[in-house]
């Protein structure tokens, strides 16, 4: 009921009396090489996307793009609760205060690690495998961020299989820049013991363009053994070869190593979430990622983009890995530690990307067409199953060999195209189809035989081809509002985890199938009263075929795990932006705005299996149950006060507030409400909390901001972990204190 009343407000508000000015957040631009960063006085922090952005439509879509420049948030330690405030629906897991691992999702998805999203830098993918792996271990630190963009569901099309869209961090790269050096330097200092050292130079000159940054990042951490250090290294060069041919290149070196305090149980949680019981747990992930672009504007109407990227990094855990209820001591008899479990990743990745778009006339109108093609290989080698040494510190050196040694492939080819065509003035039809080839292939082996011979394998190469459909649509209204949807379908292919044979206990259904199914969005933005921008939909997405493991018995009676497809899920929802600026004078600007979602998903049809007090296997359906990790609201909302100087468009002084509220969320399928011995299944808790920023802006070099995140100490959680980096309850941080000092020359 609240769905549909929010829908009816939002479509009668197009009705209400015409309204003055020009509403930023929606743009109607046919063509554009680069988004136009403009706004009132200090500028937006959140615009929608143009039509067309250098080769690709954005158009019927759910998208946003945050500038961060313009944003009064905690970027330091990338804040995603305020950096990505603005975007309804992003549920975040806060388990990682240091701003590392960045694990985000929306409408019922896993937050694990990105992995629902496409996950790119720059346009490149920089996750260990999009299509086996799709885990993203990096995440650039956000003062080099120039902005991000978000396509919700409807970017399987153009850009691939996850079906929560794209994230697209674009890096400052110094084009805009209007003489050869410009430096910046940002020390900030924060509590248990953070320090962040950026530093970053950009300049432009005759036809060439350049940004370098390198960030450090250390400090003792919230929590007891929560120590961590991470240094980036980047670098871009833009070389303009003609007025209508552009090179590009960068390179990133990511280097991070972090102890993990593992987690605890619930009453561990409101009594000290400071507490650890393991210190002897490290994590490290060297990234370099690369990628090169060239950009051709063929003609007026007509441009091709040629990009190619690889990467070569490696992940790297040692640690004692057990429940959390099973302490970590010492052996009275050997008077050492257990030894750790050791675990090393190695990723190497390649590709190359073909986009190219077209602007044409046809029965007097203008339409524009775009299509892509992709090749990308990858290859992961994984060690497991070595025991590591038996000291505390981040020594990843192997006292044995690993139990599992595995090699995994991917090749992928895409072709996608779209088009948008212009029916009349005000309405637009998108429809698009992407074709997918994907082989998928698996070597090596998983354990010993009691004779000493490895057990390879049984893995077949998994080669499928798959055709996706679909269909946007705007609707232009005055004022640069307008209705959009999309229908379009999406899948997931099977990961490397879902190929794992181990033989003589788990068997793989050689029908398994990628998951799949569709995301839909209806909605409106622009401008529906004086003053008042909204961005709202309502939304549908149909999970088919997800993977999981039933247990099932030979003829002789002996049991074996059976990996296959075991059911579906859906999701159904409202999401939306509501913006005003209660007061605007040549002094003091007041913006408020409210971003709030509700998220309805559950499964369908979906078997799990158990045993009986008699050993007999009960297969039980879980029909009706509520996806785990997936609350069913979500409110952030805040207001800035923006004091400006005379004569002045720049932002002299600025305070925020924002208050976040998550509702509460099942973490298995089952929908255990009583937390487990172990605390890694249970009921978490919903939580609100309170971030206060501010800045000064001394001089057109000087500026100070402090930020306050979690002002109220409220202590919460937000993730449960039966491995790595838990296992347990995994707590936030509390109240955290942030001071830049930032100075441009």
């Amino acid at each position: 009921m609240r769905l549909f009343i929010s829908l009816i407000i939002v479509m009668l508000g197009t009705y209400f009396p015409k309204v003055y000015g020009q509403v930023d957040s929606v743009q109607h631009i046919e063509y554009l090489s680069e988004i136009s960063l403009v706004g009132q006085k200090g500028g937006q922090d959140i615009l929608n996307l143009p039509e067309v952005v250098g080769t690709k439509i954005n158009a019927g879509k759910k998208n946003a793009v945050i500038i961060l420049e313009n944003l009064n948030a905690a970027v330091v330690n990338n804040s995603m609760r305020q950096i990505l405030a603005k975007v309804p629906g992003i549920h975040i897991w806060e388990s990682d205060g240091s701003g590392i691992q960045v694990g985000i999702a929306n409408r019922g998805l896993s937050p694990n690690r990105s992995w629902e999203f496409n996950i790119r830098q720059n346009g490149a993918d920089i996750s260990a495998d999009p299509f086996g792996y799709p885990e993203a271990y990096y995440n650039p630190p956000m003062q080099a961020v120039q902005r991000i963009q978000i396509i919700k569901g409807a970017g399987s099309l153009q850009y691939g299989p996850q079906f929560g869209g794209l994230i697209n961090y674009v890096m400052r790269d110094g084009k805009s820049e209007t003489k050869p050096i410009h430096l910046q330097t940002s020390q900030t200092v924060g509590s248990y013991g953070l320090y962040n050292n950026f530093i970053a130079a950009s300049g432009k000159k005759n036809k060439v363009h350049y940004y370098v940054f390198y960030d450090s990042r250390k400090a003792d951490g919230f929590r007891e053994n929560s120590t961590y250090k991470t240094q980036t290294l980047y670098g871009s060069l833009g070389y303009q070869i003609t007025k209508k041919l552009e090179f590009t290149a960068d390179l990133t070196h990511f280097d991070m190593l972090s102890q993990q305090p593992g987690g605890l149980l619930d009453v561990d949680i409101t009594s000290n979430s400071k507490t650890s019981s393991r210190e002897r747990n490290w994590f490290s992930t060297p990234w370099l990622t690369g990628n090169l672009k060239l950009n051709w504007e063929i003609t007026k109407n007509q441009r091709l983009q040629i990009q190619a990227f690889g990467m070569n990094a490696t992940r790297k855990s040692i640690g004692f890995m057990k429940p959390i209820n099973i302490l970590d001591t010492i052996n009275s008899q050997t008077g050492e530690y257990a030894n750790r479990d050791l675990a090393i990743d190695t990723y190497k990745n390649k590709g190359v990307e073909f986009s190219y778009i077209n602007n044409f006339n046809w029965l007097n109108k203008k339409h524009t067409f775009t299509a892509g093609i992709r090749y990308f290989n990858s290859l992961t080698n994984r060690e497991s199953g070595a025991k590591g040494t038996t000291g505390k510190s981040a020594d990843f050196s192997a006292t044995s060999i690993p139990i599992n040694l595995l090699e995994f492939n991917t090749n992928n080819v895409a072709v996608y195209i779209e088009q948008i065509f212009r029916v009349n003035k005000k309405l637009i039809l998108i429809p698009g189809m992407r074709y997918e080839w994907i082989e998928s292939a698996a070597k090596g082996h998983i354990g010993f035989e009691s004779n000493g011979n490895e057990k390879n394998l049984n893995t077949p190469i998994q080669n499928r081809a798959i055709a996706l459909l679909g269909i946007g649509g705007e609707y232009h209204l005055k004022n640069q509002s307008e209705f959009y949807f999309n229908l379009n379908q999406a899948y997931r292919p099977v990961l490397f985890s879902d190929m794992l044979v181990n033989p003589g206990n788990i068997e793989i259904d050689p029908n398994i199938k990628d998951a799949n199914g569709y995301s839909s969005d209806f909605g409106f933005r622009g401008q529906i009263i004086q003053g008042i921008k909204v961005d709202a939909n309502v939304y549908m997405m149909q999970y088919n075929n997800r993977i999981g493991s039933l247990t099932q018995k030979y003829l002789n009676g002996n049991e074996y795990t059976f990996r296959t497809n075991v059911g579906g899920s859906f999701a159904y929802g409202f999401e939306g932006l509501v913006q005003y600026t209660i007061l605007n004078t040549k002094r003091f600007q007041i913006p408020i705005y409210a971003s709030y979602s509700y998220n309805h998903a559950t499964y369908q049809d979906y078997n799990t299996t158990s045993k009986s007090t008699n050993g007999e296997i009960i297969i039980n359906n879980l029909k009706g149950n509520f996806i785990e990790n997936s609350p069913l609201n979500i409110l952030r909302t805040g207001l800035d006060i923006d004091y400006f100087k005379s004569n002045s468009n720049k932002t002299f002084a600025s305070f925020g507030i924002q208050y976040s509220y998550v509702d509460g969320v099942y973490t298995d399928a089952q929908n255990t409400i009583k937390s487990s011995a172990n605390a890694q299944n249970g009921y978490i808790p919903a939580y609100s909390i309170f971030d206060i920023n501010t800045k000064l802006n001394i001089s057109k070099i000087v500026s100070m901001k402090l930020s306050v995140n979690n002002a109220t100490n409220r202590a919460y959680f937000t993730r449960r972990a039966g491995g790595y980096p838990g296992p347990g309850a995994m707590p936030s941080d509390g109240r955290t204190i942030l001071f830049t000092l930032d100075i441009k020359i």
